[in-house]
């Protein structure tokens, strides 16, 4: 059979909007529901049965295995154990052979959340995890959200959740214990890459935000510039879009930068509707590849003339992610900039198949392929303009136990210098070397905050600098990809 048009849920996230985003990612094609009140959605005609239906085929000799294992376990096990649990077990062990971090289990509480997830806010600490050569890995924090506050950032490895390692845990069971209702608090572990050390950070879980959408203007060389912010592909983000972007042309704008930098994806229907604003009839917005490697495009149907008729760029960055990835592609290959740092790279289709009691496997049945048939998994979309932020966006939090203070050397001290240099105080070097510049630097952000001018670092300084430096990130200082989106736009 052959797939039908994708306008129906499918996921794009490295991981579920949990509250702590995590253990149903990938692009996720979910069926309908049951009429038992949940939402549904348009069914794709997809090459399989539903468990149940049979489809002809004798079951595999070696289910007899599985079978004599259950009774086996049943019969003489020790302690009593439940049918169910023995079952789940079974089919979670199945899925982890496949070594696919995209294809799990999820059982009634965890559809039911994931239901509710989707449609509504939500509560937890608000970022998308994913599963990264066995560590869980955080693709990027939602803005505004308690992590992105807290200073979470793509790429950041969670080593223990209130004191409990999350070694040996799937997906599934790392996010239980991270999500939880709000005002609750959880500390996380965290190993940031280029650090030796790892640090501890607090986060108290909250509501998290349902918009998705944000937009400016800017007037660069007399032109006025639109500048849309898409945090992640939600039900009603294109409608969101759409708005805005009626907005901004009614204003006049003769360029637009769609920015989905730390974007970890959401509903492909979504990002469809969006690139149709965009990609004409004659050019796929995107192909979908089959167990088979029988690739079909998908089109839309933006007439001749219907184009946009001005500049359009794209930013990226590593926390852009499966729906941002396709909206960034396509672009791309219309021959738009792409501006940032390459993305996280998710490129594969996973299918929720109802098993019947209101739980699903989440499995992977496909690829998504660029228009042009490019495959970007685990290596992401490669910018047409590569530009890093300043060095100090990519710091460490440090935890003080002792001051740290003059002609000590330390990474801390180092990751501190960073801080201070990117909030305009000057601490005469970056190397991890306590000297007298940087005792006048650490004093005069004490001075300027009403701490207790030591000149040393200790736990609250170091804690303040901290909390400027990200409240100075989110507010867009020093911003040097816009910078050269900007600059480039026009050119």
């Amino acid at each position: 059979m052959k797939l039908t048009k994708l306008h129906i849920a499918i996921i794009m996230v490295a991981a579920l909007i949990l509250g702590f985003l995590g253990a149903y990612g990938g692009v996720l094609m979910a069926h309908p529901e049951d009429d038992n009140g949940q939402q549904q959605e348009e069914q794709a005609e997809v090459p399989f049965e539903t468990p149940g239906e049979g489809n002809g085929e004798e079951p595999s000799n070696e289910i007899g295995k599985v079978d004599q294992a259950f009774q086996l376990i049943k019969e003489n096990y020790l302690e009593d154990v439940e049918d169910q649990q023995l079952i789940e077990g079974a089919i979670q062990g199945m899925l982890t052979t496949l070594e696919d971090p995209y294809s799990s289990y999820m059982d009634v509480e965890m559809m039911d959340e994931f239901n509710e997830q989707i449609e509504s806010s939500f509560e937890g600490i608000g970022a998308e995890v994913s599963m990264v050569n066995g560590a869980v890995t955080i693709v990027s924090p939602i803005k505004d959200s308690p992590a992105e506050q807290a200073g979470l950032r793509p790429n950041d490895q969670v080593l223990t959740v209130d004191d409990e390692s999350v070694e040996g845990l799937d997906l599934n069971e790392a996010v239980a214990k991270i999500r939880g209702e709000k005002g609750s608090e959880v500390t996380l572990s965290i190993l940031r890459p280029g650090s030796s050390e790892p640090f501890d950070i607090t986060i108290v879980r909250d509501t998290i935000p349902v918009e998705t959408v944000y937009s400016e203007t800017e007037t660069i060389d007399g032109k006025l510039t639109g500048i849309l912010e898409v945090t992640n592909f939600s039900e009603q983000t294109a409608e969101e879009f759409t708005e805005q972007l009626e907005q901004l042309e009614n204003e006049g704008i003769e360029g637009l930068i769609i920015d989905v930098r730390g974007n970890p994806g959401g509903l492909l229907n979504v990002v469809e509707d969006i690139l149709m604003e965009f990609v004409p009839e004659d050019t796929p917005y995107l192909q979908i590849e089959d167990q088979d490697g029988n690739q079909e495009p998908f089109y839309s149907q933006l007439g001749e003339g219907e184009e946009k008729d001005y500049p359009i760029s794209v930013f990226i960055d590593e926390g852009s992610a499966s729906a941002s990835e396709i909206l960034a592609v396509a672009l791309k290959e219309m021959e738009h900039d792409v501006v940032g740092q390459p993305s996280f790279g998710k490129g594969t289709v996973q299918q929720a198949v109802p098993m019947g009691d209101g739980s699903s496997i989440k499995l992977t049945f496909y690829k998504w392929l660029s228009p042009n048939g490019e495959w970007i998994h685990e290596t992401g979309v490669e910018p047409t303009i590569e530009v890093q932020q300043p060095d100090y966006y990519y710091t460490n939090p440090v935890q003080i136990d002792e001051p740290l203070t003059y002609d000590q050397a330390d990474e801390r001290i180092g990751s501190v210098q960073l801080m201070l240099e990117g909030l305009g105080y000057d601490p005469g070097r970056t190397d991890g070397y306590f000297d007298d510049a940087t005792i006048n630097a650490v004093t005069a952000f004490q001075e300027e905050y009403d701490l207790e001018a030591t000149g040393e670092i200790d736990q609250d300084t170091a804690g303040m600098i901290e909390a400027e430096l990200i409240d100075h990130i989110r507010n867009g200082e020093d911003d040097q990809q816009l910078e050269k989106a900007i600059e480039e736009i026009y050119e």
